[in-house]
C-alpha cells in the first residue's frame, strides 16, 4: 500500500517542473491526484500520461488568482470526489524581466504577482479548509522561496508575496491545527525548472559558473523531484507531528 493510498491530493501548477514531479509521485503512492493548470496542453498532457500508466488523475483548468473560479473547481472536486485530503499549494510565477526593485517596479505586476503568488494560495486554501474539516483532517503544503526568509534583489514583487506565504503557514498551523489540519511550508531556491531560467539563467547578469562554484554550498542545481520528495514526506503520515514548518530546500544558500 502507497503512503497516500485513499487520499484525494490537489496539487496547483501541476502541469510542469515541481508540481507535474509531484503529481507522478503522489499518484504513484496510492493517492488520486487532481490537477490544478491553467495551461490547457500542459494539464492535457499531464493527465494523459497519468492514466496511461494507470494512474487516478484529472486536470482541472483554474486560474488560481481568480476567487470565484476557485471556488467553483472546489466545488467540482466535492461533488466528484468528495472534497480534499491534501492541498499541495505549489504553483507561482517569476516574472524577472518585469519585477524589480520598488521604486522602478510598475504597481500592476506588483499586484498581479502578489494576487498569484500570495492570493492564489489563499484562494485554494480557503476551500480546502471546509472541504477538510468536513473529512476530519488534512494537510496543506504551501510553497515560498528563499524569497520569503532572506533579502533578494530585484525582486520586491516576489519577496513580498513568498514572505507572505511563510508568514500564512504559521497563521493556518495554527488556526487549524485543533481540526486536525496539518500546514507547512517548502522554501524552495535555484531548482532546475523553467522559472529558473526565465529568473536566473536567462539574466546576462547571473554568472552561473559563480553560483555553482561559490554561490551554493552543494555546488549544484536542485532538481524538481527533490522538492516533490520534500511535498511528499509532507503530505504523509511521516510527517504527522510536523505543522506550521517553514522546509528551506535550498542546497544551503541562505546559510551560507
Amino acid at each position: 500500500m502507497g503512503r497516500l493510498e485513499g487520499k484525494t491530493a490537489v496539487i496547483t501548477g501541476a502541469g510542469g517542473g515541481i508540481g507535474r514531479a509531484a503529481a507522478d509521485l503522489f499518484a504513484g503512492e496510492g493517492a488520486t491526484v487532481l490537477m490544478l493548470e491553467m495551461d490547457e496542453g500542459a494539464g492535457r498532457r499531464a493527465e494523459k500520461q497519468l492514466t496511461l500508466v494507470e494512474r487516478r488523475a484529472k486536470w482541472y483548468s483554474v486560474d488560481i488568482s481568480d476567487l470565484r473560479a476557485v471556488e467553483a473547481v472546489f466545488g467540482r472536486i466535492e461533488a466528484e470526489h468528495g472534497g480534499a485530503d491534501i492541498l499541495y499549494n505549489n504553483a507561482s510565477v517569476f516574472w524577472g524581466k518585469k519585477d524589480a526593485a520598488l521604486d522602478a517596479l510598475d504597481m500592476d505586476v506588483f499586484e498581479s504577482i502578489v494576487r498569484i503568488n500570495l492570493f492564489g494560495t489563499v484562494y485554494c486554501s480557503k476551500y480546502a479548509v471546509v472541504q477538510m474539516k468536513k473529512r476530519g483532517g488534512g494537510v496543506i503544503i504551501n510553497t515560498a522561496s528563499s524569497a520569503g526568509v532572506i533579502g533578494i534583489p530585484k525582486c520586491d514583487a516576489y519577496t513580498a508575496a513568498k514572505g507572505g506565504v511563510v508568514s500564512l503557514t504559521r497563521s493556518m498551523a495554527v488556526e487549524f491545527g485543533p481540526y486536525n489540519i496539518r500546514t507547512n511550508c517548502i522554501a524552495p531556491a535555484a531548482i532546475r525548472t523553467p522559472m529558473v531560467a526565465e529568473s536566473n539563467l536567462n539574466d546576462p547578469e547571473f554568472d552561473e559558473q559563480f553560483f555553482l562554484t561559490r554561490g551554493t554550498p552543494l555546488r549544484r542545481w536542485g532538481l524538481p523531484e527533490e522538492i516533490a520528495r520534500t511535498a511528499l514526506f509532507l503530505a504523509s503520515e511521516e510527517a504527522s507531528y510536523l505543522n506550521g514548518a517553514i522546509l528551506v530546500a535550498d542546497g544551503g544558500i541562505t546559510v551560507s
